[in-house]
């Protein structure tokens, strides 16, 4: 099964043209013709069954077969998570994340952050990919970059969760994360997040977290929490 996602196809529609770029890819590259099954997500969650019915290089049209809404799952994953120096390795979080299963990402921006600004179109990219990739029919939700102590001034709902490297008294996440529960959960630049901005999320209600024994990078610490919450609300 491969799967297409256009954001604009809605439950109510019959037919449905893709612009040209799409249509190109789908009739030159991919060689679809008159007649062809298409799979097609507007990642709100909408599973379509398409049928193509023009052809035209420039302006493919496909009639809906039929349409599917998928539930949603029983909690949310918001995960806030300073960006990396190396793109490369932020994107592959996100796709990674994605694949695991993820909700909604706020990049933050740090006292110790090394990378403050980002390609906000080309990580929309990504997790659309990977959503395509996983067959999935939510599409993540992508924020704006924000300060740390801008966020904390944010109103959060269910679990909040900081991960810090601090030699102070954590709890393990798997310990904490309790299924059906929405979570929250900061996890900081390579340096850490600073003493401040550890005491404000505590300030603010968000209970100290460790991954396991070991020091992460910022990546493989918020795959690690996207893990752990995946296989408790999976399990």
């Amino acid at each position: 099964m491969q799967l297409f996602y256009n954001p604009n196809i809605q439950a109510t529609d019959s037919s449905f043209i893709f612009d040209s770029n799409e249509s190109k890819h789908i009739i030159k590259v991919l060689r679809k013709k008159n007649g062809d099954e298409l799979w097609i997500t507007n990642g709100n969650g909408y599973l379509f069954e398409a049928k193509i019915i023009d052809d035209t290089i420039k302006k493919c049209e496909v009639e809906l077969i039929s349409s599917k809404k998928t539930h949603a799952k029983s909690h949310w994953l918001h995960m806030v998570v300073a960006p990396t120096k190396m793109n490369d390795r932020f994107e592959w979080f996100l796709e990674k994340a994605t694949e695991i299963g993820i909700d909604e990402i706020t990049p933050i921006i740090c006292d110790r952050s090394e990378r403050k600004v980002l390609k906000l179109d080309r990580m929309h990219r990504v997790l659309e990919s990977a959503m395509k990739q996983s067959l999935q029919t939510y599409l993540p939700k992508l924020n704006e970059p924000v300060s740390i102590s801008d966020f904390l001034e944010k109103p959060v709902s269910g679990l909040q969760f900081i991960a810090h490297c601090e030699d102070s008294e954590r709890h393990e996440l798997k310990r904490r994360v309790v299924a059906d529960k929405d979570v929250t959960i900061l996890i900081g630049p390579e340096g850490d997040f600073s003493p401040n901005e550890i005491n404000n999320a505590l300030a603010k209600g968000y209970a100290p977290v460790a991954m396991g024994t070991t020091r992460l990078r910022t990546e493989t610490a918020a795959i690690v929490a996207c893990t752990i919450v995946a296989s408790i609300n999976n399990g």
